[in-house]
């Protein structure tokens, strides 16, 4: 692997922007189908394993096991220039990064992620530190949430969910569910409400996860759900919590013991004000060629792209091998030849020991791996989070490799 303070020339054949899971797999993917000039614009010197955060969350496990050095993970045949991009110009077929080098292209595949907007709540991010504030969605914060479960002596458990889109739409049901389980074991659910105020009409987005869950999980457990409710701001010295009513455009206030927060989300500012956006600020590519709509030598991928599925590594390997595909049809000329379905992804944990594994595409329905009804909580599907999906991510996913373990990888 190079990594190079200044780049010897100024265009390369095909440009990555992010060097998330994303990114790192089309690298690999370009490497492995024999692509020679790749290059990957990451300003990160770590990448993080984002979906063990439910568990660190949950004290099952550690943040580093989350964390390797972003050297250690980048396509040795890939060239990595550890800046970020500021600005597109596909006019040009150019990028320019913060140092203000600007970087010409053959093919361009934008793959950033997602922006955490944590301003867009009063009162954060200063909240955190104070007593029973937590959120699982950053390295630095995910510590705090096993921190407040395992001192939470009873009371008023609060767990919000956002407007979407956010990344993997099920972890803040998630943790809820383990936190739930955790008092439960500790003797103290008895003297304890846990609520749940969620931006959208329902638990889950596809009707056929969404019955289960209320039917055999947030039912049976007395968790208390509040739709259409969005956290607005938070008061950490009346440990109160203010939601706004998206229904009556009023505001609620919660008294909270315990708050984790799952912070709003959008897609990078540098992409929003870009001519790659759409009109939510998303990079603009055809659902199933994962080609951009005005410009034919950029792909998107990812968290950062308009595609219309949930935001989670599971949905970016099974678009990998479509952008792949219709990449190197484009490199000959050609019309592209593969279409991505959708599908994606979730593994909802909801205990200790118990996950549903919600697939679904598109269409809400579902496209389960295995011969058995995937809705019910099992302990076989929570081993396979914890042990199997993690090493699927960093020796399969992030290496562009296709490996016959599920026939849709289920990966978070």
């Amino acid at each position: 692997m190079n990594v190079h303070a200044r780049l010897p020339n100024e265009w390369h054949d095909i440009v990555i922007v992010g060097g998330g899971a994303a990114g790192l797999a089309v690298a690999a993917g370009l490497i492995r189908q024999g692509a020679t000039d790749v290059l990957v614009i990451e300003p990160s010197d770590v990448h993080y394993y984002q979906p063990l955060w439910t568990l660190v969350g949950g004290g099952v496990t550690h943040r580093q096991a989350s964390a390797k050095p972003m050297g250690e993970v980048m396509p040795a045949q890939a060239r990595w220039f550890r800046d970020a991009v500021t600005e597109f110009d596909p006019e040009a077929s150019a990028v320019i990064t913060s140092s203000g080098r600007r970087i010409r292209y053959e093919f361009l595949v934008v793959a950033p992620g997602i922006q955490i907007d944590w301003t867009r709540i009063r009162g954060l991010p200063k909240a955190f530190g104070q007593p029973g504030v937590c959120s699982n969605y950053s390295y630095e914060t995910v510590e705090s949430t096993w921190r407040a479960i395992r001192d939470f002596k009873g009371g008023n458990a609060v767990f919000t969910f956002p407007s979407p889109p956010i990344k993997c739409a099920g972890a803040p049901q998630k943790i809820m569910y383990l936190a739930e389980h955790w008092f439960r074991k500790q003797g103290v659910r008895q003297q304890s409400s846990i609520q749940y105020f969620c931006a959208t009409p329902t638990v889950f987005s596809a009707p056929h996860y969404a019955k289960a869950l209320m039917e055999r999980v947030i039912g049976p457990r007395g968790i208390e759900t509040h739709f259409r409710h969005e956290l607005a701001e938070i008061r950490p010295a009346s440990r109160e919590a203010v939601f706004r009513d998206l229904e009556r455009g009023q505001e609620v206030v919660q008294h909270y013991d315990l708050l984790h927060v799952a912070p709003p989300m959008s897609a990078p500012d540098f992409v929003k004000r870009s001519p790659l956006a759409n009109e939510g600020g998303w990079v603009d590519v055809d659902k199933g060629t994962l080609r951009h709509v005005r410009y034919p030598n950029v792909f998107g991928i990812g968290d950062a792209s308009s595609l219309p599925t949930s935001k989670t590594a599971a949905a970016i390997r099974a678009q990998l091998p479509v952008l792949l595909a219709n990449l190197q049809s484009a490199r000959l000329g050609e019309a592209p030849v593969a279409t991505y379905d959708g599908y994606t992804s979730c593994p909802l944990v909801t205990g200790y020991g118990k996950l549903i594994l919600a697939e679904f595409g598109y269409d809400l329905q579902p496209q389960e791996t295995f011969p058995f009804d995937q809705s019910k909580e099992r302990a076989s599907m929570y081993w396979l989070k914890r042990f199997v999906l993690p090493e699927l991510y960093w020796k399969g996913l992030l290496r562009g490799a296709r490996w016959p373990v599920l026939r849709n990888e289920a990966l978070e």
